[in-house]
């Protein structure tokens, strides 16, 4: 087909030219191997967006959460195929234009509730494999559609919620770009593990991020809420978890719940591994533990 040689051709002269651009596919057929270079047959883009995880996910965020159990896949379902292609986590202009409404306005409940589940999609976005991409003014939580004639609504930052919001987002950016754990092997599954994504009954989803050195980063997500107290997960190793970020915490509008800082690790077989940890998962929240002689 010839349109399909052009692109190869293109990309090939622009990566050739322009070695430092990046050139991305924003495509939602299941045509293979739009991210694989056009020696192996591809089409030569650098990444493909990921237009399944985008639906999943902000179908499952719309959900109130006494219903997300039964939607669970919604959450899982973009593992079996993430190394398929190169792919980008998109959270982009579509999403907030021609009448969908905001992604604050998606979330259900009232504003606490609404400000958490952003903080939570934040941070499940930020652990989950593929590069990350935001549309303006989501990182603050704008309540309004986007609409091209009018600027950003920067006034509501004069609000502790949406204040929250940001500092949330510009945290968890500022730990991903000095975590290798959580994009150095972002296309090699040996990067990703889970520890459990079976626990529908309480919309809680738990994985292991690994960079090339073996160092491990722990996400647990709580997508309800209510506060799980003494809820046990295996661990890869026997040391003491530091709580690295914390979504519930008061200092992004959150409950201030979790686990005062670490939790040690104890000699009791759970998920398949020798070791776990009883923590307390905060309300519609999102934990990132780290283990300490690991931790840099």
């Amino acid at each position: 087909i010839e349109a399909i040689d052009f692109l190869k051709k293109l990309n090939e002269t622009i990566y050739m030219e322009y070695p430092d651009v990046q050139v991305t596919a924003e495509e939602s057929t299941s045509w293979p191997m739009v991210s694989r270079p056009t020696w192996l047959g591809g089409l030569g883009f650098g990444f493909k967006w990921n237009m399944g995880w985008m639906n999943d996910i902000l179908r499952y965020m719309s959900k109130d959460p006494v219903f997300r159990q039964y939607h669970h896949s919604k959450l899982t379902f973009g593992m079996w195929y993430a190394y398929s292609e190169s792919f980008v986590l998109p959270l982009s202009h579509d999403e907030v234009v021609h009448g969908k409404g905001s992604l604050w306005g998606k979330m259900p409940g009232d504003r606490w509730q609404k400000a958490a589940n952003l903080r939570l999609l934040f941070g499940w976005m930020m652990g989950h494999p593929g590069k990350k991409l935001l549309f303006m003014g989501s990182e603050f939580g704008q309540e309004r559609e986007w609409n091209h004639d009018f600027s950003l609504d920067w006034h509501v930052l004069e609000d502790d919620i949406h204040k929250g919001i940001l500092l949330w987002l510009k945290d968890i950016n500022n730990f991903y770009k000095k975590t290798p754990q959580l994009w150095e092997q972002d296309y090699d599954p040996a990067g990703f593990e889970w520890i459990d994504c079976g626990d529908l009954s309480s919309s809680v989803v738990s994985f292991l991020r690994r960079s090339k050195n073996g160092k491990e980063a722990i996400f647990i997500g709580n997508f309800t809420p209510v506060v799980r107290s003494g809820y046990r997960i295996g661990v890869p190793r026997n040391t003491v978890w530091r709580e690295a970020l914390n979504s519930d915490s008061s200092l992004y509008g959150g409950s201030n719940m979790g686990n005062q800082g670490r939790i040690k690790a104890e000699k009791i077989l759970f998920h398949g591994r020798q070791y776990s940890i009883e923590a307390t998962l905060p309300p519609l929240s999102c934990l990132v533990l780290l283990p300490e002689e690991t931790d840099e």
